[in-house]
């Protein structure tokens, strides 16, 4: 399993949600910059980048940004948040972007997301799903910066995908993101026995070396981490064996 670091981004500044909402954000003061220097420092082969404002507003606000921390080339960027149309995708993989990460548009405009995944390949396009467990333990996808709740069924949105040859998969349990209380280890063993095919990320909740093993003990091919980065909770010994391909 590959320990994926995550840097969310709202109006330039490197910030954290908790739980998804926007009210209950935390600024650190640390450059996006720096950031990458320092995770690469570690050993990370990816990060993953999230355009908050792109999220909610729906339109890429922190492009130019991104574009520059794409050029470094030290690691290799996903990047999600605002990507909804066919120029998004494209402006962003001619940029030095190496993943589009798509959250709403998969959802809301899946033969669309299709085509893309026909046009730049399985491995270039991964789609995001923000889920809220109902009261029968469905998890049901939230989309528009987790401001709107479906009722489409994380299953269901994924099972039309696959005949188009989908490989990346990033889930966030949104009740988890930014709590540090652990993943949701029954939402990914679910995830992990619906679609073994699929490349499952597992996002919210990392707090500890123990979740990460943890993880990686039910299979998923990614674990993405951001406060707890952040916020240097685990040992850089610790975090090696996960930022190794």
């Amino acid at each position: 399993m590959l320990l994926i670091p995550s840097i969310d981004l709202r109006g330039g500044h490197c910030v954290r949600l908790l739980k998804g909402d926007f009210a209950a954000e935390t600024r650190y003061d640390l450059e996006p910059h720096e950031l990458l220097a320092r995770y690469r420092a570690l050993g990370a082969s990816w990060l993953h980048i999230v355009d908050l404002d792109g999220a909610r507003d729906g339109q890429l606000a922190n492009r130019a940004l991104i574009v520059a921390l794409a050029s470094q080339k030290a690691v290799n960027l996903q990047v999600g948040g605002g990507v909804r149309s066919l120029a998004v995708v494209d402006d962003l993989l001619r940029h030095g972007v190496d993943r589009v990460v798509v959250g709403s548009a998969a959802v809301e405009s899946p033969e669309e997301v299709a085509g893309w995944l026909a046009r730049f390949g399985p491995e270039r396009v991964c789609l995001a799903f923000d889920v809220r467990r109902d009261a029968d333990g469905v998890p049901l996808v939230q989309t528009r910066g987790w401001t709107r709740q479906t009722s489409v069924s994380l299953w269901t949105a994924i099972d039309s995908y696959l005949r188009h040859g989908l490989l990346h998969v990033l889930c966030t349990d949104v009740e988890r993101d930014g709590a540090l209380q652990g993943p949701s280890l029954e939402l990914y063993r679910d995830a992990m026995r619906h679609f073994p095919q699929v490349r499952w990320q597992a996002s919210g909740g990392v707090s500890s070396a123990a979740d990460l093993a943890a993880l990686q003990a039910l299979g998923v091919a990614a674990a993405i981490s951001g406060k707890a980065l952040l916020e240097e909770r685990i040992g850089a010994d610790e975090l090696r064996p996960f930022l190794r391909t």
